[in-house]
This record gives structure tokens, sequence and C-alpha cells, in this order.
């Protein structure tokens, strides 16, 4: 099969869409696809990265306008175009993922009679979509969320049964000792890119005395503008490692007891390993989840990071560091929510047909 993957990073919107495709692309590949990524040529895209693991990249140019749409950067016909003409390129294209955005049901319709198969991956359930299968990982209070949103024959694949976990976080999973209530290891973790400097607030605080006897992991993405300042923030802490563009967060995640971070796709990372922690929510297709997974009781969300302060953190981290049996109940109530595993189904209907698979 030959699999392409519609996907951008910046600065600006962070990683977290191509490392999610990316989770994808490695279990593909090992399926026997071909497998490659058109991106556009935003400031601070990974498309090296994603080189660097081993799949083409089709770069649309860069254009420094705004257009109708701060996600694209230009206009959805413009960008449809540009798409089109590389995968007539790279035809016969058996299926197309697109996981973006800025792309809807118009953009759609002008590339569907170019691909055998679309596949959307969505989290916002807040506009149209012309695909034979969407996903998305998130738990929602709504009931049918997609409902005439995608085609009627559409299969959906919804819920976090369906989150794109890489395959250490499945084999931490196995190996994973119970929690109990202490605390003695902080994982810091705001995305791939932390434009809102979550992280730089964070070690604010933990850098006090007070906090000297914890272990710290502190995790940034090579695109994080902030790597520089944080390492030498880190290096003079006995108790603090600097980690950065990592392949073995999961196991920084068994390790910790508790974790600070953002409401973004590491959510369900933290849930599926029964890990403890404090969110802030650093973008806006982050608070539908956060909210929930606050509500369940699988993390306490401190507020959006515009509003959060070096003081709120502190206090969060004094409430947990007081209440083990609140940290207890966060770790189970994060391991319920995410029910059962059915990622490799998500998998075999990529690779498969559009019939149900039990």
């Amino acid at each position: 099969m030959n699999i392409i993957f519609r996907v951008d990073s910046s600065y600006e919107m962070g990683t977290g869409h191509v490392m999610r495709c990316l989770t994808l692309a490695h279990e593909l590949k090992n399926r026997k696809a071909r497998v490659s990524f058109i991106c556009r040529d935003l400031p601070g895209n990974l498309a090296s990265y994603i080189k660097e693991q081993g799949y083409p990249v089709l770069l649309l140019p860069f254009r420094s306008e705004r257009a109708d749409t701060s996600w694209l950067r230009v206009d959805f016909k413009t960008d449809a175009m540009e798409t089109l003409q590389m995968l007539i390129a790279s035809s016969p294209v058996d299926c197309l993922i697109i996981d973006h955005y800025g792309i809807d049901q118009r953009w759609e319709k002008l590339i569907e009679a170019n691909v055998a198969k679309m596949v959307v991956i969505d989290d916002l359930a807040d506009r149209p979509h012309q695909c034979s299968l969407l996903l998305d990982q998130n738990r929602s209070s709504a009931g049918d969320r997609y409902h005439g949103l995608v085609p009627e024959g559409c299969v959906k694949l919804v819920g976090t049964s369906y989150a794109i976990l890489r395959p250490e976080f499945r084999s931490v999973k196995q190996q994973l000792a119970e929690r109990d209530e202490s605390i003695n290891r902080i994982l810091v973790f705001f995305g791939g890119t932390d434009p809102t400097h979550e992280t730089l607030k964070t070690l604010q605080v933990l850098n006090k005395r007070q906090y000297s006897n914890l272990l710290l992991d502190v995790v940034v993405g090579e695109m994080n503008t902030d790597k520089d300042v944080i390492e030498h923030m880190c290096n003079p802490m006995p108790n603090a490692f600097f980690h950065c563009q990592i392949d073995y967060m999961a196991e920084l995640m068994r390790k910790a007891d508790f974790a600070i971070g953002a409401g973004g796709s590491s959510t369900w990372e933290r849930c599926y390993l029964g890990l403890p922690s404090l969110s802030i929510v650093t973008a806006d297709n982050q608070r539908e989840i956060t909210k929930l997974v606050h509500d369940q009781g699988a993390t306490c969300c401190l507020g959006d990071s515009a509003e959060v302060t070096a003081k709120e953190i502190m206090n969060g981290i004094n409430t947990m560091l007081t209440s083990p049996s609140l940290v207890k109940e966060m770790s189970e109530q994060a391991l319920r929510l995410m029910g059962e595993d059915k990622f490799n189904e998500v998998i075999d209907r990529i690779m498969g047909g559009d019939h149900d698979i039990h």
C-alpha cells in the first residue's frame, strides 16, 4: 500500500500532530506499507525529524501571509491544489491520512477522486469531513459527536480505546507496578514546542529549596525555543535531569510519581500509565479534553496558561505532596478512563477495507 500523511508542525501549532502520525506510520511500515509525508515548510517544522525516522517528506512552500486560516497559512484551495500535484506525482495513492485542524470537507472534496481511501484524524468535531474512516482518540461527553459531520457510511473510531500510543507505552504498561501514594519523582513536559513557556514557569517553582528532595525529569522538544535556557536552569540543580527530543517518554512516566504538563495528546499517555498530574491548558483545542479528564478525577487542571501563575503551580504541587489519598485516587481514575486498548483495530482498518473487524 502507498500511504501518504498530510500533516503540519510549527512553533505555533506544536508537534503533537506529527508525532501521533509518526506512531501510525511506524505501525503501517511494519505491515509493509510504503509511507511518506506532505507538510508545509512552516517555521519550526519537524520535516528533518520525519526524514530521520525514515520517511520521505514532500514540502509545500512556506508563505508568510496569513490567509483565512492560521492553521494552513494559505487558503484551502491553494493548499489542496499544491497537495494534489504531489499526490498525482505519487499515484496511485491507496490511502491519504489527514491530521490537520485547517482541513475540512471543502479541501477533501477537491482531493478525493485522486486517492482510493481518505482517513481523517480529528479531535474537535467542529467541521464536516469527506472521508471513509474518522479517528478521534478523545473521550467526549457528547454522544455521537460526529453526527452529520461525516458521510453516512463513514467508519467512526471514537474514544480513548483508540488512543495513538507508541509501542513503548504498551510494553511499559505490562511491567507497570501499582503506584503508591508517595511523590519522590516529578516529570515536567509541556509538549514539543511549549509556546507559552510553561516549563520555565514550572521550573521557577521547583527550583526552590523546599523541593530539593524531589527528583525532576524535565523534557523538551527540539523545536522548543526555550530549550537552551531550560537546560541552563537544570544544570546547577543536582536533583534535575534535562531531556531533549527523547524516545523513552514511557520509561520516564513509569518512573515518575507525578507529572506537570499540558493538556494535549500526552494527557492520554499519562492516563494510560496511571500517572497523576497537574495540567495547564496551553491551546484552545486542549480545553474540552482537559476539563473532561479533570472532571473524571484523573488530573487536576489549573486553568489556561495565560492565567496560571507560578504561585498557583506551587499551590497545586503542595496540595499533591500533602494529599496522598488524592494522588492514589487520581492514578486509579486515569487508568479507568482509558478503557480497552483497540489501537490494532485502527491499523487493521487503514490497511484493510472498511468492513467490520471483530
